[in-house]
């Protein structure tokens, strides 16, 4: 079993954080920032470092939002999304992501019509109460 880490980011405006992903598993998937985590890294740390690397933003992460098990082709993940804050918006895709972008509630939900997010995504961000937040009108 693999251990990883997933980070549920939203904007000041309710918008969702997601990235594209570069490699496998899920190549050309969009889905939460986040990987694996390395020998001798505990959680915090090992996602603090993979959202500097696939986005170019420093975090503050807090607590879990959802606990899951993958099976991949090869191994079965053990992955923790931890509901995580940044301090700045401007991103920068890099390491496993090909890109990045914050989703809003219309975005989000044509992404999971349309079948570019990662399997399960969705549901799990909607069980958690976790999705992009829809606008609210004016007061």
């Amino acid at each position: 079993m693999i251990r990883c880490v997933g980070a549920v980011i939203h904007d000041q405006h309710g918008r969702l954080l997601l990235i594209k992903r570069a490699n496998d598993p899920g190549q050309g998937e969009w889905s939460l920032p986040g990987g694996k985590v390395a020998p001798g890294e505990d959680d915090e740390t090992a996602l603090r470092r993979e959202i500097a690397e696939e986005t170019g933003l420093s975090a503050t992460v807090g607590p879990p939002a959802g606990r899951l098990t993958r099976s991949g082709s090869h191994y079965t993940y053990d992955i923790v999304d931890y509901s995580c804050r940044v301090s700045s918006w401007e991103l920068s895709p890099g390491d496993d992501a090909a890109d990045a972008m914050w989703a809003d509630h219309a975005t989000f939900t044509t992404m999971r019509r349309s079948g570019v997010l990662t399997e399960g995504l969705a549901e799990l961000l909607e069980q958690w109460d976790r999705l992009p937040r829809e606008p609210r009108p004016d007061s």
